[in-house]
C-alpha cells in the first residue's frame, strides 16, 4: 500500500477511474416518464374505452362520446400524482457537494466528492462531512452520525475506526483511506433503498379494477354478439347497432367513481392544507384511514424534541449549589459537544460569568459515555452517564430515571485530564445530577388514547435506551410501557418473532426499523410511520403511509407522503378522519355506480340470449343509448354523489368494500332487468310499442337510480332532503323538456301507469331488502 502521508499517484488515480473505481454516483430507481405515461394510459380498461370512443366516432354519435372526457381525465391526474412523487424522491440526496481535501503524490488538493477514487487518503476537518466510508489512518475526530443512526451522541473515531459516509466531523482532525466508493457507500445504500419505486396504493381503484378486468376479459365478445345480434338480425341501422352495442359495453366499466374518489382525495389534500398538513401523496390519505399499527418515534413525535434541564441534585457537599452552576458554565463554554443534551445543559448555564480557566478537553462519546473539561488549579471534571462514572448506582439516580429523565452525573477528579489515554482516574467523586427531561407533547395523551379507541395499534421504534423510552411513554398514557426490548441485543430473526408482540423497541438500526414495517405488513397491517431523521428513511419509505413532522431533517421530508407542518402530533387524528370520510363515503355511495355495471351485464347476457329464438322480433337489443346514461347520470352518479361525499364520517373503515357494494347493488340492478323483460313481453305480445318501451325502460331506469340514491340520503337531513329534490325534480324536468334529444317520449297516460305502478310495486321491495342487509346502519 501507498505511503499514507503520499496518498496515490496520478498513475493510480487513472487506473482506479479506467476500473470504473470513483465516487461518482448518479441513480434513478424511479420509474421513467414512459413507465409512468404507460401505466396510467396504456391499460386495457383505457383500451376499451378508447375502442368504443372510436367506433363511436366512425359512426358519426358527437352526443354519445363525452364520456372519454372522463377517462382522460382520470389518465391525466394519475401520471401528475406520479410524476409529483418522482420529483420528491429524485430530489433525495444525503450528501454535500463541497469540494474535498485529498493528499494525492504527496500534495493536498481539493477535489469535487464525485472524483474521488478508491484508496484515496482524505484529510477531514471539524465541520465537514465524510464524502465516502474510509477508514482513520491517522489522528483523532468526534463524528456526529445522527443523520444516518439516529444516535444524537458524539463518537471518538481513532486509527483503525471506520468513518461512515454522511456523517460529520464535530471536532478533531485526521487522515483516511477511502474503503467504498458510489454505490457501496452506506449513504448511497440508504438512498438506493429509498429511492426505489413505490406503488400508488388505493384500495377503492384496486377494486374497480376487479371489475374492468372481469369486464375486459368477456367484452370482446360480448360486443361482438350485440353488434351483430343487432345489425345483421334485429337489422338496425350500422349507427344504431354501434350506439346501442357501445353504451352496454360503457356501462360495464365502472368510470365514475374513479373519477369520484379521485375528487374525493383532492378535496380532502386541499382541506388538510388548510389546517397546515402538506399531503404529498394524495392516495395517502385513503391508506392512512386504513391503518391499523402506527409506528411512532419517540423523539419529536411523542415528545416535543427539545431537551431542557429538569433540575439539578448535589450529591457532595464539596461545592455549593451556585458554585456546581458555574462550574458547568465553564465545562459548556470550553466544550464542543453539540448534542440535543449538550445543548440543553449550554442553554441552562452557558451563560454564566465564572473565574475558572479552563485546559484540555475530552469530547463526549457515545462510546464511553462521558466527557471531560481540565480545570486550572482544581482538577478534572467528568460529565456523563452515571453507570460510566460511578460505580454504584445512587437513590437520586434511580428516582431520576424512574421519572424518565435523561440522568448525567457531574464528576471530579483532582487529577488532571490525559488526552492520550482517555481513561477514568482511580480518584472520581460525583458532584450533582443533572436531571434532563424531554417534554411530552401536551397533546399525546389524548392523541394516543384517541388513537387506541379506534383500533389502531401503537408501536414505539427508537435508537434510545428502552428503559427511558418505556418510562416516557407511560408518561405519556401509553398502555403497553412495560412492553420494551433493546434491539441491539437480537438478530433478525428474533425482532421478527417479537414484532408482534412487542410494543417499544429501543435501540434500533435503520434496517432494524424497516424490517419491523416489512414484517407487520406481511403480517397484514397496513402500516403507518412517523419519523423525523434519515435514519428513518428506509421505514417511511417502506410502510404504506409515512408521517413527517416539518421540523424533521429535509431528507424525509422529501420523500414523506404526509408531512406536519405545525410538527403537532395532534394532527394525525385529523388526518385520520379526513381519509375515513374519503374512504367511508365512497364505499357508502358505491352502489349507485355499480349498479349500472351489473344491469349492463345483465341486459347484455339477456340480449344475446335471446338470439335462440330465432326471430327478429323476439330479439332484445339493448334498450339504452348512452346519451339516455348521460343525462340520468347527472342526477344520481353526478351532483348527489359528489355531495355526499363531503360528508363526515369517521367511524373505523370496513373490510370488504367491494363485496358489500356490489351486495347493495344486486337489488336496483335485478328490478331493472326484471322491468326491462316485462316491457319486451307487453312488446312482443301486448300493444307496447317500441317507442313506449324505450320510455318506459328510460323512466325505470331513473327511477331506480332515484331510490339507490333516496337510500343513500337516509337518514334524512335537511340538506340530504334538498339533495333529494333536486335529483328527482331535476330528473324528470329534464326528461320531459329534453325528452326528443334522448329519443324517448313524452309519458302519455297508459305508459304513465305502467311506470307509477312499477315503481309503487319495486319501492317498498327495494327498502325492505336495504334494511335487510343494513344499508341504512352507514347513513
Amino acid at each position: 500500500m501507498q505511503d499514507k502521508l503520499t496518498g496515490l499517484t496520478k498513475e493510480e488515480v487513472q487506473v482506479r477511474i479506467q476500473n470504473h473505481q470513483t465516487n461518482e454516483f448518479n441513480t434513478k430507481t424511479s420509474a421513467s416518464n414512459w413507465q409512468i405515461i404507460r401505466r396510467n394510459v396504456f391499460t386495457s380498461f383505457n383500451a376499451l374505452n378508447f375502442a368504443i370512443f372510436l367506433a363511436l366516432l366512425a359512426v358519426q354519435a358527437w352526443s354519445n362520446t363525452f364520456f372519454f372526457g372522463i377517462i382522460v381525465l382520470n389518465s391525466f391526474s394519475g401520471m401528475l400524482t406520479e410524476w409529483r412523487a418522482r420529483r420528491m424522491i429524485d430530489k433525495l440526496n444525503l450528501m454535500n457537494k463541497d469540494d474535498i481535501k485529498v493528499v494525492r503524490d504527496g500534495e493536498i488538493i481539493k477535489i469535487a466528492p464525485e472524483t474521488i477514487v478508491l484508496d484515496d487518503i482524505l484529510l477531514l476537518s471539524a465541520g465537514e462531512q465524510v464524502p465516502s466510508d474510509a477508514r482513520v489512518l491517522e489522528g483523532t475526530a468526534e463524528l456526529n452520525e445522527a443523520m444516518l443512526t439516529g444516535e444524537s451522541d458524539l463518537i471518538l473515531k481513532q486509527e483503525g475506526a471506520e468513518l461512515l459516509s454522511g456523517s460529520f466531523l464535530a471536532s478533531g482532525q485526521v487522515y483516511a483511506q477511502v474503503i467504498h466508493v458510489g454505490q457501496d457507500n452506506y449513504a448511497n445504500k440508504l438512498m438506493l433503498e429509498a429511492k426505489v419505486h413505490k406503488p400508488i396504493v388505493s384500495q377503492i381503484l384496486a377494486s374497480m379494477d376487479r371489475i374492468a378486468a372481469f369486464t375486459g376479459r368477456i367484452i370482446l365478445p360480448f360486443g361482438l354478439a350485440l353488434f351483430f345480434e343487432a345489425y345483421l338480425i334485429k337489422l338496425l341501422s350500422l349507427q344504431e347497432s354501434v350506439v346501442t352495442t357501445s353504451t352496454a359495453l360503457l356501462g360495464m366499466l365502472p368510470k365514475g367513481i374513479a373519477l369520484l374518489t379521485m375528487t374525493s382525495l383532492l378535496t380532502a389534500v386541499i382541506k388538510l392544507g388548510m389546517k397546515n398538513v402538506l399531503v404529498q401523496e394524495m392516495y395517502s390519505v385513503e391508506t392512512l384511514a386504513r391503518v391499523d399499527v402506527l409506528c411512532l418515534d419517540k423523539t419529536g413525535t411523542i415528545t416535543k424534541g427539545q431537551m431542557t434541564v429538569e433540575d439539578l441534585h448535589l450529591l457532595s457537599d464539596r461545592f455549593s449549589k451556585d458554585e456546581i452552576e458555574h462550574l458547568l458554565a465553564a465545562y459548556m463554554q470550553t466544550s464542543q459537544d453539540s448534542n440535543s443534551t449538550a445543548r440543553a445543559i449550554r442553554t441552562a448555564y452557558g451563560d454564566l460569568r465564572h473565574d475558572y480557566e479552563s485546559l484540555a478537553t475530552v469530547p463526549f462519546s457515545s462510546d464511553r459515555k462521558w466527557g471531560a473539561v481540565g480545570i486550572a488549579d482544581l482538577g478534572t471534571l467528568y460529565l456523563g452517564a452515571p453507570e460510566m462514572l460511578l460505580t454504584e448506582t445512587l437513590p437520586e439516580i434511580q428516582a431520576a430515571q424512574m421519572r424518565g429523565s435523561r440522568a448525567l452525573v457531574l464528576a471530579y477528579s483532582p487529577e488532571s485530564i490525559r488526552t492520550d489515554k482517555l481513561t477514568l482516574p482511580s480518584q472520581i467523586e460525583a458532584l450533582a445530577l443533572l436531571e434532563i427531561a424531554d417534554p411530552i407533547r401536551d397533546d399525546a395523551a389524548e392523541t394516543l388514547e384517541y388513537l387506541r379507541s379506534q383500533d389502531v395499534t401503537l408501536k414505539i421504534i427508537s435508537g434510545d435506551n428502552p428503559v427511558t423510552v418505556a418510562h416516557i411513554a407511560k408518561q405519556a398514557g401509553f398502555a403497553d410501557y412495560n412492553s420494551y426490548i433493546d434491539c441491539s441485543k437480537v438478530n433478525d430473526e428474533e425482532l421478527v418473532a417479537l414484532a408482534e408482540s412487542t410494543a417499544i423497541f429501543g435501540r434500533v438500526s435503520p434496517h432494524q426499523k424497516k424490517l419491523l414495517v416489512q414484517t407487520l405488513k406481511k403480517n397484514g397491517h397496513t402500516t403507518a410511520m412517523t419519523g423525523d431523521g434519515v435514519n428513518d428513511i428506509l421505514a417511511l419509505r417502506e410502510a404504506d403511509c409515512s408521517i413527517v413532522m416539518a421540523e424533521g431533517d429535509p431528507a424525509t421530508k422529501q420523500i414523506a407522503n404526509l408531512v406536519l407542518l405545525d410538527s403537532e402530533f395532534s394532527d394525525i387524528p385529523e388526518i385520520l378522519f379526513e381519509g375515513r370520510r374519503v374512504v367511508n363515503n365512497i364505499a357508502h355511495i358505491a352502489p349507485i355506480f355499480l349498479i349500472k355495471t351489473i344491469y349492463s351485464f345483465l341486459l347484455g347476457l339477456l340480449c344475446i340470449a335471446s338470439i335462440v329464438f330465432g326471430k327478429a322480433e323476439y330479439l332484445l337489443v339493448f334498450p339504452f343509448v348512452q346519451v339516455q346514461m348521460t343525462l340520468i347520470g347527472q342526477f344520481v352518479e353526478g351532483f348527489p354523489p359528489f355531495i355526499l361525499t363531503f360528508e363526515r364520517n369517521i367511524r373505523p373503515v370496513q373490510k370488504d368494500f367491494l363485496k358489500r357494494a356490489l351486495i347493495l347493488s344486486i337489488p336496483n340492478a335485478l328490478m331493472l332487468v326484471i322491468s326491462v323483460l316485462i316491457f319486451h313481453l307487453m312488446l312482443v305480445y301486448g300493444d307496447l310499442s317500441q317507442k313506449d318501451m324505450s320510455t318506459l325502460a328510460y323512466y325505470v331506469l331513473g327511477g331506480t337510480g332515484l331510490l339507490s340514491v333516496i337510500r343513500a340520503c337516509l337518514p334524512l337531513t335537511k340538506a340530504r332532503f334538498a339533495l333529494i329534490l333536486y335529483s328527482v325534480l331535476g330528473f324528470f324536468i329534464s326528461s320531459y323538456f329534453l325528452a326528443s334529444y334522448v329519443s324517448i317520449q313524452p309519458l302519455n297516460s297508459y305508459t304513465l301507469t305502467i311506470f307509477v305502478g312499477i315503481m309503487v310495486l319495486i319501492t317498498p321491495l327495494f327498502f325492505w331488502i336495504s334494511a335487510k342487509q343494513g344499508a341504512f346502519k352507514e347513513g
